[in-house]
């Protein structure tokens, strides 16, 4: 209906928001909201519809809905989402693990922003022993190839081998390439890079290459680094 209709409609009370006569003026999240018309619920269509989705990202994809190079790209993974989502951040060729794919533009910006809240964790497999006085260089402020001194990244040995060492890295700014380039200037070789968790959204069992929806609750924790 026009929006003309629509507010004749909300003043005679027959739209509701939760159970309750909507006003002019009401905001609703198609997430969380219940709305009704004349008793049956409204439903947005698929363009309007925000979706949120977790991917497991495997190695060997861009993080791009489209390639010039003709390389896979995150979005053939997501094609039977039923609608079109873009990725939060990114994941370069060889990194694989937890990326955020949506359609919603505010948390999109959000989550790229630079500098915000939301710690990003990864596991980095590397070759040999590290030591303590590699953990602790990682552990503080480093410059990387463009000049930007980087926040200090909290640093934890996960597993200690003599052929392999795997590493907890706790990043809250998302500079291109900047675990690797952190570990070229320790000396480190880079085995395998893996995004495990985003905040308290952690990738668990899902398997590589697949995706599933976040859940509402989810959703309002990334939500609540839009600021």
């Amino acid at each position: 209906m026009s929006r003309r209709h629509a507010e004749e409609e909300i003043a005679a009370g027959r739209i509701l928001i939760n159970g309750r006569k909507a006003e002019l003026g009401d905001k609703v999240d198609p997430q969380t909201d219940s709305v009704t018309y004349q008793g049956k619920k409204v439903v947005p269509p698929a363009s309007a519809r925000k979706v949120y989705l977790m991917l497991n990202k495997p190695v060997g994809y861009v993080t791009t809905l489209s390639d010039e190079k003709g390389r896979p790209c995150v979005s053939d993974l997501v094609k039977d989402a039923g609608v079109r989502v873009w990725p939060c951040g990114r994941l370069d060729m060889y990194s694989e693990g937890l990326l955020i794919l949506t359609n919603d533009g505010e948390l999109t910006n959000a989550l790229t922003h630079p500098v915000h809240d939301a710690p990003k964790i990864y596991h980095v497999r590397v070759a040999g022993k590290v030591e303590q006085d590699t953990i602790r260089l990682l552990s503080s402020p480093m410059t990387l190839d463009d000049g930007y001194v980087t926040r200090p990244v909290k640093t934890e040995v996960v597993t200690l081998k003599e052929e392999y060492t795997v590493l907890r890295m706790e990043l809250y700014e998302g500079r291109n390439r900047q675990i690797r380039q952190m570990c070229e200037q320790a000396g480190l070789k880079v085995l395998r890079l893996c995004r495990v968790a985003i905040g308290t959204l952690k990738l668990g069992n899902l398997a590589p290459g697949r995706w599933r929806h976040l859940t509402a609750s989810q959703v309002q924790y990334l939500k609540s680094f839009e600021k």
